[in-house]
């Protein structure tokens, strides 16, 4: 285990996430999440009555269909297990979401289309996990896209214009760091100019 040895404790929640990337054979790509919550005690619930230990309390779905340019092309999603009757009526709206582009944004954008009362808290905090994973199952696609570009402006004796899309997102790949100087070394150029 990662983590020190915890306090002697109790488990009482327990939330699953499950998201996975798939490419489809139309060329476009899938993200499909789960989230499931459940308790280990039985409680009561206003509509369902008793949820016993381990019976979903939320087990939610959602599908982001998206293009090779992070464009959602389609998004569904469903609610099999909720703890009101009327949950499930904010799943048709994430279909709301086609049209917008993961990137900079995106977040005040889901919360124009789905946020409050139009949409589901679970599901929309699913989002921002999604997108990570868009961008992990792209990655190989995007990144040959921009090896190229960078690889023609080399080849012409240019440096690249445009940054790496990686680069400033985190401690690996801060302008100066060891891996970004190794992976871009004509960086070190544009940082002189």
């Amino acid at each position: 285990m990662p983590l020190s040895d915890p306090a002697p404790r109790e488990m009482l929640h327990r939330r699953a996430i499950d998201i996975r990337g798939w490419k489809r054979a139309d060329g476009l790509y899938d993200i499909e999440a789960h989230l499931e919550d459940t308790k280990a005690y039985p409680f009561e619930n206003e509509d369902r009555g008793t949820i016993a230990p381990g019976e979903p309390l939320h087990g939610l779905f959602l599908r982001l269909t998206v293009s090779e340019e992070m464009e959602i092309v389609a998004a569904e999603a469903a609610s099999d297990h909720t703890p009101y009757g009327i949950c499930p009526g904010a799943a048709p709206n994430f279909a709301r979401l086609a049209g917008l582009r993961i990137g900079p944004g995106f977040n005040r954008a889901v919360a124009e289309r789905v946020g409050g009362t139009l949409g589901c808290t679970h599901l929309r905090e699913l989002l921002g996990q999604m997108a990570t994973v868009a961008f992990q199952t792209l990655y190989p696609v995007r990144a040959a896209r921009e090896q190229a570009e960078t690889d023609r402006a080399l080849a012409t004796g240019h440096v690249p214009k445009r940054k790496p899309a990686m680069l400033g997102t985190c401690i690996a790949y801060a302008p100066d760091s060891p891996v970004t100087l190794a992976r871009w070394p004509w960086l070190r150029e544009r940082a002189a100019e």
